[in-house]
């Protein structure tokens, strides 16, 4: 296994974790009663980061 493959391992767990991060961000906002950035940041976690972290 080359330096090339164990450094391309780390990637996916990146995209997994800005997304739960977005998500979390999210839904803390909705707790807090956010009618605007919550929706938004929970739209681009599920519609666009999930996507591009299964995907990877």
């Amino acid at each position: 296994m080359g330096d090339t493959e164990k450094a391309a391992g780390g990637k996916p767990a990146l995209k997994w974790g800005i997304a739960v991060a977005v998500l979390a961000a999210g839904y803390a906002d909705l707790a807090r009663g956010g009618a605007t950035i919550a929706p938004i940041l929970l739209v681009i976690g599920y519609a666009v980061l999930v996507p591009i972290a299964i995907m990877s």
